[in-house]
């Protein structure tokens, strides 16, 4: 094997594997969790969905789950890189994953700054009580609209001034790196989210009507199970849920040490992740049930979901509840640490990636990235028509990319790449749950059939009509545009040179990781691998070293 030569830094590391779990829960629990599986479950059939959820968790969450933490931690990478080095021409999809992030963390921010400012509105009930939905659109956002006099640039102190401090904190938890910066923000925010949402339930179950909620929320419609609309939704929810195919998870895999468990943190992950949701629901649930009492009418009357269950009902269940600024804090106050758990992994995967193309520090690496992409979250989304761009940009970018790679990444991977066996080897060494040919058929053929059949039908209803009503222009913009944009741009970086000092060359790390590969047999057998390119340490075979 020839001797490292990169100047590139070492490749950081979570402390343990505990951190590394927190650190993935935080990404997967995000506001999601809170705002959309409870009005998803309830519109899916009550306690009857949890059976197409489950079906989803056990046969496409889990199993694409193992496949993102196998390619991170086999190929020793961010996204581009780990596809690049499994082969050169898979590099595209690792970029198209760092784009989409990079336009998540724009909008995902300023939801995060709303939270923080309704957890300081909610101590002072400054909404005032019956007037909710109208302070929300009108005083708090100022809304404008986008079809009478286009995007605007006029500047909402109340929402540019905290997504500033949203974008400062955030900043320097990624400046401190992965173990000092993401690793501890995690185990502090985590067990705080855990707790305050505990507590949060708990007060939810003893207000008035509380147990209408749970029994609209868990009572059982069984005729829902022959909706395919509903079995799709469950399939769609895990997806996005679990932080999949977003690049977020190959690059934390590739933070972890050598001998990780792997699939048997993925199973805490996807577990955890799925217990704090139907967590959510218990405490969103009870909630409204006691808004329905209170306002004389069924719960369906006021479920909802997004939005307007965060921004609306809520603010109007703590306005009419004992105790409610606590509620209303607690609530609130999640959501910011729910968010922020997140937006960091997200940007984790754009600050990595460009840290492996060009081989720079840390906190230079950090700057670049994220004060750009703070400047354009502000100049955006701190305006009159910020909703709407919100709005539309997360409706196409999670339909038309998110979903697309993630169809394509499978399908290249399995059927063109052939790296299903390499990967379940690698999985196999080092885990508590061996995985085989059943993992592979999930993975390589009912993964892309749901995800394209998802995919046809997000087309088709977008194409059907205008997206809310929006103006074509607009939708061709912020919508089909990003999403054009977004390939284009990820096929050119990746025809753009790595640099001499980037983590493509002979990286101490990776090479070291090869030959420990080559000489470690099998823990049941005792042989060593024939999977055709999985030990090979050279720079030639095992699929496109730089």
């Amino acid at each position: 094997m020839a001797t490292a030569t990169t100047n590139a830094p070492r490749r950081e590391a979570f402390g343990s594997r505990n951190v590394f779990i927190l650190s993935a829960i935080g990404s997967a629990v995000g506001l999601g969790n809170i705002w959309r599986f409870p009005y998803v479950a309830y519109e899916g059939g009550g306690g009857a969905f949890l059976i197409p959820y489950l079906c989803a968790l056990l046969t496409a969450g889990i199993p694409l789950l193992f496949m993102d933490y196998a390619i991170g931690h086999r190929f020793r990478g961010s996204a581009p890189l780990a596809f690049r080095r499994m082969h050169r021409v898979a590099e595209p999809l690792g970029w198209w994953q760092v784009l989409i992030c990079v336009v998540i963390a724009t909008y995902y921010a300023v939801i995060i700054a709303w939270a923080a400012m309704y957890t300081w509105f909610s101590a002072q009930l400054v909404w005032g009580e019956g007037e909710e939905q109208s302070f929300f659109f009108t005083e708090f956002l100022q809304m404008g609209d986008v079809g009478k006099g286009g995007v605007s640039t006029q500047f909402v102190p109340q929402v540019g001034i905290p997504l500033i401090g949203v974008w400062l904190v955030v900043i320097l938890i990624m400046a401190l790196g992965v173990k000092r910066g993401i690793g501890r923000a995690n185990l502090i925010l985590m067990p705080l989210l855990t707790v305050m949402f505990a507590v949060l339930v708990v007060q939810s179950l003893f207000l008035p009507g509380a147990m209408d909620g749970l029994n609209a929320f868990f009572t059982p419609n069984w005729e829902a199970l022959a909706d395919p609309a509903v079995w799709a939704s469950a399939y769609g929810h895990i997806f996005f849920s679990l932080s999949v195919a977003f690049g977020i998870m190959v690059t934390y895999a590739s933070y972890l040490k050598r001998r990780t468990d792997l699939t048997g943190s993925g199973l805490v992950v996807a577990f955890a992740n799925s217990g704090f949701e139907i967590l959510a629901g218990i405490g969103v649930f009870a909630a409204l049930g006691f808004m329905a009492q209170a306002q004389a009418t069924d719960v369906s009357g006021v479920a909802a979901s997004g939005i307007g269950l965060a921004f609306v009902a809520f603010p109007t269940i703590v306005s009419q509840a004992t105790g409610g600024s606590i509620i209303g804090v607690l609530f609130f106050g999640a959501l910011v640490f729910a968010g922020i758990t997140s937006l960091i992994s997200v940007l984790e995967v754009v600050v990595a990636a460009l840290q492996d193309k060009l081989g720079w520090g840390r906190v230079r690496t950090t700057l670049v990235v994220a004060i750009p992409v703070a400047l354009i979250s502000i100049a955006l989304f701190s305006t009159t028509t910020a909703l709407a761009v919100l709005d539309t940009t997360d409706a196409f970018v999670n339909a038309f990319g998110i979903m697309a790679v993630a169809l394509v990444a499978v399908i290249v991977v399995a059927w063109f790449l052939h790296r299903l066996p390499v990967l379940r080897e690698h999985l196999n060494r080092r885990s508590s749950l061996r995985v085989g040919w059943f993992w592979m058929l999930l993975v390589g053929a009912l993964a892309p059939v749901v995800l394209g059949y998802l995919f046809v039908s997000e087309l088709r209803a977008k194409i059907s009509t205008p997206y809310e009503g929006y103006p074509v222009w607009f939708l061709w913009i912020f919508g089909w545009g990003m999403v054009i944009a977004l390939v284009v741009l990820a096929v050119l970086l990746a025809l753009l040179p790595w640099s001499r000092r980037s983590h493509a060359k002979e990286d101490p790390d990776y090479d070291e990781f090869l030959v420990e590969e080559a000489y470690q047999p099998d823990a049941e057998t005792g042989a060593v691998s024939t999977v055709p390119g999985y030990m090979t340490p050279d720079r030639t075979s095992n699929g496109g070293r730089a």
